[in-house]
């Protein structure tokens, strides 16, 4: 049997299983209270409370906007707990109000439904609980952060901020795919005001546009791939399509491994959707608008492009799960790009200097990390990752953040160094630590367990062996680039330069260490990144996390049987220790060529490397050149295109029209001398007039 077709083999035993163990998207759906609607609306009281702060001079140089933002967002956070603890591995739906109700006749696929009502899940109520809890801190930070612009600009900011929060919250709890793409789409839309919020800095305004337009080709995908399903189910809600009875039925023709039985247009809505994710979640060849992003203020990138919208990808895929199941070459593919694009990611991040775009790397790296769960079979782990990914990378957005505000925009990790030593500066220095040892995997941290996870089952899993091997190598990678930051920045001997903010005398300049908020808010992000570890022991097999997805779409499980080896041993044991001992030495080399020995910001051991100076080290630098790539091959020849059409438009579209509009003119113009009103001028063209007739007459006869 080949590894495809083990593969295959796997997920169809994975469906029947899953169905088995009660898998939610076969729960019977309830109707649920009204509060629970109340959440996603909170986040629009705080753009009212910046709407008006804007209006009123009075309050517009006030930090109302600011303080309406976290507690909007602290009260929806609340309600979401609220949730979780009423929930009970329920399946509830909450009806808004009435939006799209269309029928042209009887029968399925008759009419077209979609209300605004909400799908409330244990998925949903995960997604959510990081969503709101991470958005009011975010939006705490952010008080202080962003205080520099008090005014107008204050409140479009936190406007934005509220804006998103509602997008993100319609798009995680919308219970039908029209809805999920309204909130999909807005969140694109809040993401491009956001990271063009300094519109007069072109750099901005260019990362603005390109992550509106990359996000653009995958929403296509999405949408395509929505209308599909509707085609082939009748149906846009979630309740009616995971019990659709053809969908059901696949998942039979799935477990029997008869992939040909299964229409090509069913499969290829997986396929559809999987673009639409990878743009939205960053992933090869959709990747090159992340990094740009990080133009955007600092808590932008931390809310944004850490925590929550650029897991929707991972979020889609694991709501539509059943969907994923039935496509032959949906997860594979998933599997595989999230594979490549970690390991890319992950060798470009290796060779930045900006510490801000290193986390950036970091970011896409380890969303390729969740694709490639989702892949290998493992949403649990997956969503884990996910979950602990929030609390860790939105930490060290922040604690870059809190630099780049104190070193007047420094964020060279070659020009600031010793951050330990500086007073006001212990709290960033322990969260950065603390994010980082998640981020390397070092043992019992959440990101250590999380990561774990998804390693182990790419080798029990037939045909992905090799991934596993990949994302071994890229672990031991993201130790090194991540400690690379630490030992540089927070550690060593005291050297720092102001960046480019700083106007004043080259001598002048001392930083300024973060104030209340955001050490508050470092302080318990820190202290959440070393509690998420604990999810893992409470809540069954699988951890918390494990509980939650168990009661929703996502849930499947695989009975083990082509379960594979590591080293002759169980991986999902074994892996606690090769992980463990990759991490270690990526940090271990780290410490050794960033740390010991370093007397000044600038240099270090790792200067001395030949490899630093190699080809292939400034390849990476300059990001393996893919942007360079996409310029030539989409960019100059669209802009070629274009002026191609701009010159058809111009002189052959505008210029027909132009000629049909001049000839009335020249008729005119022609005819209007014999128009004088003058009497003997009439008598005159009578006479001409005769004498030319005459005359055609006479050569004619």
């Amino acid at each position: 049997m080949s590894g495809i077709e083990r593969v295959i083999q796997t997920i169809g035993e994975t469906v029947v299983v899953g169905a088995q163990h009660g898998g939610g998207h076969l729960a019977t759906v309830e109707p649920g209270p009204t509060w629970m609607a109340l959440a996603p609306f909170l986040p629009l009281v705080g753009v009212v409370i910046c709407l008006i702060c804007a209006l009123v001079p009075r309050l517009r140089t006030s930090k109302l906007p600011a303080w309406g933002t976290v507690a909007s967002l602290a009260v929806a956070f609340g309600l979401i707990l609220a949730t979780w603890l009423s929930l009970d591995g329920r399946t509830l739906n909450v009806h808004a109000w009435e939006w799209i109700n269309l029928s042209w006749g009887d029968g399925p696929g008759r009419a077209l439904i979609a209300n605004f009502a909400f799908h409330i899940d244990s998925l949903t109520v995960l997604w959510m609980l990081f969503v709101t809890g991470l958005g009011a801190l975010i939006a705490l930070y952010a008080v202080e952060y962003m205080e520099h612009d008090v005014g107008l600009g204050y409140c479009r900011f936190f406007a934005g901020f509220s804006l998103f929060v509602f997008s993100m919250s319609c798009l995680v709890m919308a219970d039908n795919l029209l809805l999920m793409y309204l909130g999909w789409e807005g969140v694109g839309f809040c993401s491009y005001l956001l990271i063009g919020y300094f519109y007069k800095k072109p750099s901005a305004v260019a990362a603005a546009k390109k992550a509106f337009i990359v996000n653009r080709i995958g929403d296509l995908g999405l949408a395509l791939g929505i209308m599909l399903i509707f085609v082939q189910f009748g149906t846009l809600e979630y309740g009616e399509l995971f019990a659709n009875e053809r969908l059901l039925h696949y998942k039979d023709l799935a477990l029997a491994g008869d992939f040909a039985q299964i229409p090509f247009n069913v499969q290829l809505i997986a396929l559809l959707l999987m673009v639409g994710a990878f743009g939205k979640s960053a992933q090869f060849p959709l990747y090159v608008w992340l990094p740009d992003a990080m133009e955007g203020p600092t808590p932008v990138s931390a809310l944004i492009h850490a925590a929550t919208m650029v897991t929707a990808g991972v979020f889609l895929i694991a709501r539509m799960f059943p969907i994923f199941l039935v496509s032959e070459h949906a997860l594979p593919t998933v599997a595989w790009i999230g594979t490549i694009t970690a390991l890319l990611a992950a060798t470009i991040g290796m060779a930045q200097f900006d510490i801000k775009r290193i986390m950036a790397y970091s970011t896409v790296s380890q969303l390729g990390y969740m694709f490639a769960g989702l892949g290998v079979l493992t949403s649990v782990g997956a969503a884990f990752h996910v979950f602990t990914h929030a609390f860790f990378k939105a930490t060290l957005f922040l604690c870059c953040g809190a630099v780049m505000h104190g070193f007047a925009g420094q964020l060279d990790l070659r020009k600031v160094s010793g951050l330990r030593s500086q007073k006001g500066w212990m709290i960033v220095t322990l969260a950065m630590l603390i994010a980082c040892l998640n981020l390397s995997g070092f043992p019992l941290t959440g990101g250590f367990f999380s990561k774990d996870m998804i390693l182990a089952e790419a080798f029990v899993t037939p045909g992905f062996r090799v991934i596993g091997w990949i994302l071994l190598l890229t672990a031991g990678l993201t130790a090194y680039y991540t400690f690379r930051v630490f030992f540089r920045v927070f550690v060593g001997p005291v050297d720092y330069e102001p960046g480019d903010e700083h106007h004043g005398e080259p001598g002048s300049f001392h930083p300024h260490p973060p104030g209340w908020a955001v050490n508050l808010v470092l302080a318990i992000l820190g202290v959440g990144s070393l509690l998420v570890a604990g999810v893992y022991f409470v809540g069954g097999e699988h951890g918390w996390v494990g509980s939650m997805i168990h009661d929703s779409s996502a849930h499947y499980q695989a009975d083990g049987t082509h379960a594979g080896t590591l080293f002759g041993q169980d991986p999902h044991t074994i892996m606690y220790y090769v992980s463990a001992a990759i991490g270690l030495a990526g940090i271990a080399i780290a410490w050794w060529l960033h740390y010991a020995g370093r007397t000044e910001a600038a240099t270090c051991r790792a200067d001395r490397l030949a490899f630093t100076g190699s080809r292939v080290a400034r390849w990476a630098r300059d990001k393996w050149y893919v942007d360079e790539f996409y310029d030539f091959l989409f960019r100059r020849p669209l802009w070629l295109l274009g002026q191609v059409f701009y010159f058809i438009d111009r002189w052959f579209v505008d210029g027909l029209v132009n000629v049909f509009g001049i000839l009335p003119r020249l008729t005119g113009w022609a005819v209007r001398p014999s128009q004088s009103g003058l009497l003997h001028g009439y008598a005159l063209g009578t006479i001409g007039g005769t004498a030319v007739l005459l005359l055609i007459v006479w050569l004619v006869t």
